[in-house]
């Protein structure tokens, strides 16, 4: 029903009132009984305006019940109605508005659903204690990613959803510089530059593109009621926003730096995953979810991936598959503290072998990631890998360490981080002297003539420090430390030293 404040109709009445008894008017004035008969003509014609919009909004209601019921909840029942004189192309236009108010909640809900989140990460970083000659020694490089989340229609209870993430950036940093040095780690996993693209360019890729689906467990059950759900994810994808994920260091943006912090280094380091030259590739995930018991939820993944270096963007079909099984639980210690275990298997076949491209084989991997909550403040991870089958430089890693909160010193937003990792040389690198991986190594021999020719030895070893100083709510900078000792498992190499500076606006 169309509603006119009560102010309003008392002041078009006096309107009325006031144009047929004006001595200024031209028109010649009306008796009292000719008056009263005229307003009464025009309030009938109003309630039968009235009446006419009344059916339009039934109609609208039975085309749109979802948005008939917002308007319902949005009415207020202690508005008073009332009608007052008025033309008829004036009573025109609250009915558009009255039509636009009940067709906008649909529009509402819409964008509501819409997910978005966009950073921007600057590294700067320097490396002390390389060999003679070896550049560049410092780098300056940036990163800016936009990831967007649009849920479509659902389709009974099933919800569809589907999410695009596109990457900008430039520069490699010191990641060049260590990899001719023969080291197994990567100093920042935040550099990036789309492959293929020159130097000066800041190119925009599509780095993922998926469809995923959500179906309520058991079926036929309503979403707000069912605690299990299956999953389903098709298209491009970062394998890690699914599998080896880690509260405590598992995001190069805010956290740790190096990757053998980040994610397992026998899958992204020594490139176990085969991702494109920009990271990402084309998948299926196949997930179940059950949180029936809300404090320990737990969920076991399947996916399978193109991987190698035409799989992965889409040249040809999958001639070396990368198949991942993960299972992950939540859990509760020392008194309702939240704690993760993932546990994960892969094997992938075709596979060049590092000393001889030429031949291949079938590489299967295990892998665990821990994260757990001590305090308020305090929380701790580590991350084990092991090469099972098949030969890489490495064949066994580990990490461990933990993030302070600044709860302890009056900063609850900042956050201190330590970790140390171990990357230990396999027997297939160690017999070959490192020959086929390397192209040189850490070792100097006083003339600047790096030493090819070297006995691998135990492991390589890092060691990161960082603190996360928040700016604003949307700003952080982190100062980095780095420390790699025996680089490549060279027994002879230098200690280096890296020492950066990173910058992260987040919305």
């Amino acid at each position: 029903m169309l509603t006119i404040k009560t102010g309003c109709a008392v002041a078009l009445v006096s309107a009325s009132l006031f144009a047929t008894s004006s001595p200024a008017l031209a028109a010649p004035p009306l008796s009292d009984a000719e008056a009263l008969k005229a307003l009464l003509g025009r309030i009938e014609r109003l309630e039968e305006r009235n009446a006419q919009l009344e059916q339009e909004v039934r109609a609208l209601r039975k085309e749109n019940p979802a948005d008939s019921r917002a308007a319902k909840q949005s009415e207020r029942p202690d508005q008073p109605t009332a009608t007052a004189p008025q033309a008829d192309e004036e009573t025109e236009t609250p009915a558009q508005e009255t039509a636009a108010q009940e067709a906008s909640p649909s529009l509402l809900e819409k964008l509501s659903g819409i997910e978005v989140d966009a950073a921007l990460t600057t590294v700067w970083q320097k490396a002390n204690g390389l060999p003679h000659g070896a550049k560049p020694k410092d780098r300056l490089n940036y990163r800016a990613d936009l990831a967007v989340k649009v849920p479509l229609e659902t389709t009974g209870n099933i919800e569809h959803s589907l999410f695009a993430h596109v990457r900008l950036g430039q520069g490699q940093g010191i990641n060049e510089t260590l990899g001719y040095l023969g080291h197994f780690n990567v100093t920042n996993a935040a550099a990036f530059h789309a492959s293929g693209a020159n130097a000066d360019d800041s190119t925009f890729i599509l780095g993922e593109a998926y469809y995923q689906a959500a179906i309520p467990m058991p079926w036929g059950m309503s979403d707000g009621k069912a605690r299990e759900k299956l999953e389903l994810t098709l298209g491009k994808m970062d394998i890690f926003s699914f599998f080896d994920q880690n509260e405590v260091a598992g995001d190069e943006a805010t956290q740790f730096l190096n990757v053998v912090f980040v994610h397992n280094p026998l899958l992204d380091a020594l490139g176990e995953v085969g991702a494109d030259a920009n990271g990402f590739q084309p998948g299926a995930i196949l997930s179940y979810l059950n949180e029936r018991n809300e404090s320990a939820p737990w969920r076991v993944s399947l996916g399978i991936f193109g991987a190698g270096e035409k799989s992965s963007n889409y040249q040809e079909t999958a001639d070396s598959p990368l198949t991942i099984l993960q299972a992950e639980k939540g859990y509760t210690l020392f008194g309702e503290r939240q704690g993760n275990v993932r546990l994960y298997g892969w094997t992938r076949r075709n596979v060049p072998r590092f000393s001889d491209p030429d031949r291949s084989g079938r590489h299967t991997g295990l892998g665990i990631s821990l994260d757990q909550e001590i305090t308020e403040g305090l929380r701790l991870f580590a991350r084990y890998g092991k090469l099972v089958r098949g030969k890489l430089p490495v064949d066994r890693t580990l990490a461990a360490g933990l993030e302070v909160k600044g709860n302890y010193w009056k900063r609850p937003k900042d956050a201190l981080g330590a970790g140390a990792s171990w990357l230990w040389a396999s027997r297939a690198y160690r017999r070959a002297g490192g020959e086929g991986y390397l192209n040189a190594t850490s070792y100097d021999d006083g003339n600047g003539t790096p030493d090819f020719h070297f006995t691998p030895r135990d492991a390589e070893r890092v060691a990161e420090l960082y603190y996360r100083f928040a700016v604003t709510p949307n700003l952080t900078l982190t100062p980095d430390a780095q420390w790699i000792w025996r680089g490549g498992a060279n027994p002879h190499a230098r200690t280096v030293r890296v020492f950066g500076v990173r910058a992260n606006i987040s919305y």
